[in-house]
């Protein structure tokens, strides 16, 4: 029996523009290899750094590339949230909450249901706990749920960043990732940059090539990120930001963006039938892009052991994400759309 995959948040490997990318590392490096090969700038690659900055309207001096948006966290966390009080998403992506921890944060929980983050439960703990060194969110297709904030409380958390003069940070890996409707402004844009904003290129290229960005408020907080990362990993990958600016150069960077939001989308669409078919008294998440559903099984069942009992299907469970014990988190990005239809079922025999 072939296993099935529901368990990480990784692209299908036909998303993987594999020979365009390969042209463009043999272009960046016979053209600049000795100098992509050493040592760099601790920012990152400045061709890089100025494409990005100019997508967002920003001095490439604010834009600070990272190896993975999540090395990036790793800096902020050190930075900023160490020994403090950060308030997190519940539930939340794992190893945020890991990097926050392993800093020696103290995590608040901030409620999410089909809205995203509830602002008012944010104001409450406000009111009621330590101000946060860094609030850390991911408001778009948010991991693990799926679910994105609107843009009524998007604007109420802005305002709570001016009313308590916060530190937000904006996880969105997925937001371009997008198969049906309108997108929703960002944080970022909203606040008028007065938000961290974080992303990276392992959704839209490659997750292999490492390549993640911060876009900060001031130059004097980039430049802080800058010295914890000098000081961390010494140089960023610089092969793989070449990379990925060549691969945007050359126009390949949209195309490439449908293509990918195409494979998705069928696989979006067979976990959402699946489900439909196969469960009864279960409730679950309705995307409109990014990599996951979030399966509220019938109260009581233990999600761990359904998974456990499930032959040839992998999957996590929610209270890896601080969410209860009958919740589910479902990858629907790697499998293919038979595949998911068969894990699925699998899934609902063991339930």
């Amino acid at each position: 029996m072939e296993a099935v995959s529901f368990a990480r948040g990784v692209p299908a490997p036909e998303c993987i523009p594999v020979e365009e990318l390969a042209d463009c590392a043999e272009t960046v490096l016979r053209r600049d290899g000795r100098t992509l090969l050493s040592y760099g700038d601790a920012a990152g690659y400045i061709p890089l750094r100025s494409l990005v900055g100019r997508w967002f309207g920003v001095h490439p001096y604010r834009v600070v590339l990272t190896n993975g948006a999540l090395s990036g966290l790793g800096l902020l966390a050190q930075r900023f949230g160490r020994n403090q009080n950060v308030f997190v998403e519940y539930p939340t992506y794992d190893r945020a909450n890991n990097l926050f921890l392993a800093a020696g944060g103290a995590l608040t929980a901030v409620v999410v249901d089909e809205h995203g983050m509830d602002p008012e439960d944010m104001a409450l703990h406000l009111q009621t706990t330590m101000r946060p060194a860094l609030t850390y969110v991911i408001p778009t297709f948010q991991n693990p749920t799926g679910h994105t904030m609107s843009l009524e409380r998007r604007r109420r958390v802005v305002e709570m960043v001016d009313m308590y003069d916060l530190l937000v940070v904006e996880d969105d890996p997925y937001g371009l990732v997008r198969y049906e409707g309108e997108p929703v402004p960002a944080l970022f844009d909203l606040s008028g940059g007065r938000c961290i904003y974080m992303s990276s290129f392992s959704k839209t290229i490659s997750p292999g090539l490492r390549v993640g960005f911060m876009i900060l408020p001031s130059d004097e907080l980039a430049a802080a990120v800058v010295e914890e990362a000098s000081s961390t990993y010494i140089t960023p990958v610089l092969t793989g930001q070449a990379i990925a600016h060549e691969f945007i150069s050359r126009g390949a960077f949209e195309p490439n963006l449908e293509r990918v939001k195409g494979l998705l989308r069928v696989r979006r669409d067979a976990m959402l039938v699946a489900l439909e078919k196969h469960f009864s008294g279960a409730r679950w998440s309705r995307p409109n892009g990014g990599y996951f559903v979030w399966l509220e099984l019938p109260p009581g069942t233990v999600a761990q052991t359904v998974i456990d009992r499930a032959e040839g299907v992998t999957a996590v469970a929610g209270q890896a994400f601080g969410g209860m014990p009958n919740t589910v988190r479902l990858a629907f990005s790697f499998a293919a759309p038979d595949e998911i239809e068969a894990g699925i079922e699998r899934l609902a025999a063991a339930v």
